[in-house]
């Protein structure tokens, strides 16, 4: 595609095609073609275990693909080889072939200042008897490291256990990798040679190179986005993409275009389709790339967007575990939902209508998604808050 100008509805298409919206979910059970075609679009795959209602990565996928086996999707992402865990976006699951991509970055990791391991006594040499005993133990866990005596925690501070943060440094410094994840979403580690196939372990990629690669994976992913849209998505430095931007550039891999009501230059990606229409519906997660960068939905969809999980309650203006609602190529509602699985019922604490012509259409096609969701959580029924009209609305809809 060659173009050098873009409406604003265009740009959404474009975005949405990118990251498969532009195709229906399929009719049958999905299975292996599916699931690496939605990695094929997005390219990385964020991780978050906030489990309100489900984690974000298994969300992202039922956006997609609708309902389908969360088991045999683990089993595809953690037992072929074809992809792994990575330090990518935020924690990802990404290919294999991203891994040597991902060098420079594991190369430069420092740890955290706050990581309770810098006020620890021998801190080196207990990261080493942690990596001696992968390599003699082999795959593990935190729990079965011996316990370590770390800082003594204020009330109210998120902990991280020793062994767990010294899994964790060697993991973002590629000594280890992710081998599985057991039931409780804990991390199985082992040492990445036992792991990850040995063609991508091995490759070397020079810096430049692997950044070259990285900006392209995310003009791909997005289709149309500014300089900081594309260093975000793979969690770049803006300063690290003006090579590579003039790179791909030059290569003609993306082109400078003017988006209607974007103050910034846009590029779009060689790759990039405009579908004449984008149709159906999908509750997206927080975690999604179409939202994940907040100041490009807002540039998108005319949508602001800000997660509120830690925000004080009584603080929250639309609630703890807000979904975006896409109907077309429009965000058209947000709604607060949570699994209560003892009850095995789908909560809708809070819905509100955002860029909605005909109201009584989104509650409809909204109803739809939420009985879809409902009946792939294995829940029986779904109850609504009524909070405003358009929660009254919905529930008389449901």
């Amino acid at each position: 595609m060659r173009r050098t100008r873009l409406s604003a509805t265009e740009a959404r298409r474009i975005a949405l095609a990118a990251q498969g919206f532009d195709r229906e979910r399929p009719t049958a059970w999905p299975d292996a073609r599916h699931y690496r075609r939605v990695f094929d679009s997005l390219g990385v795959l964020q991780l978050d275990y906030v489990n309100v209602l489900m984690p974000a990565q298994f969300l992202v996928l039922w956006s997609r693909l609708g309902a389908y086996d969360r088991a045999k999707f683990e089993r595809f992402v953690y037992d072929k080889g074809e992809y792994t865990e990575q330090w990518a976006h935020e924690a990802s699951i990404v290919p294999v072939s991203s891994w040597p991509l991902l060098e420079y970055r594991r190369r430069s990791y420092a740890m955290h200042k706050n990581n309770p391991m810098r006020k620890m006594r021998n801190r080196n040499a207990y990261l080493d008897s942690v990596l001696k005993q992968v390599q003699s133990d082999g795959a593990l866990t935190a729990n079965d490291l011996p316990l370590a005596p770390g800082p003594k925690r204020s009330p109210g501070d998120w902990h991280r256990s020793i062994p767990r943060s010294a899994l964790e440094y060697h993991f973002a410094r590629g000594s280890v990798a992710v081998r599985d994840r057991l039931p409780n979403f804990q991390r199985v580690y082992d040492l990445p040679e036992r792991v990850l196939p040995h063609q991508h372990l091995g490759r070397v990629i020079p810096d430049k190179d692997a950044k070259y690669q990285l900006l392209k994976l995310a003009a791909g992913a997005l289709g149309v986005a500014t300089v900081n849209d594309l260093a975000d998505y793979y969690r770049m430095s803006p300063r690290d993409t003006t090579i590579p931007l003039r790179d791909l550039l030059e290569d003609g891999a993306v082109t400078a275009v003017e988006v209607e009501g974007w103050n910034e230059t846009a590029y779009l990606s060689s790759t990039a389709r405009l579908p004449r229409t984008i149709k159906g519906a999908s509750l997206l997660s927080p975690f999604d790339p179409v939202v994940w960068c907040r100041s490009r939905a807002e540039r998108l969809f005319d949508f602001h967007y800000r997660i509120e999980i830690y925000v004080p309650a009584a603080k929250r203006k639309w609630g703890y575990y807000v979904l975006p609602f896409r109907l077309g190529d429009r965000i058209v509602a947000r709604t607060d939902l949570k699994a209560d699985r003892q009850a095995q019922q789908l909560l809708v604490l809070n819905a509100h209508e955002e860029d909605c012509s005909n109201s009584a259409d989104c509650c409809e096609h909204l109803a739809i998604e939420l009985h879809a969701l409902k009946d792939w959580l294995g829940f029986e029924e779904i109850r609504v808050t009524r909070t405003n009209e358009f929660t009254r609305n919905l529930a008389n809809t449901i």
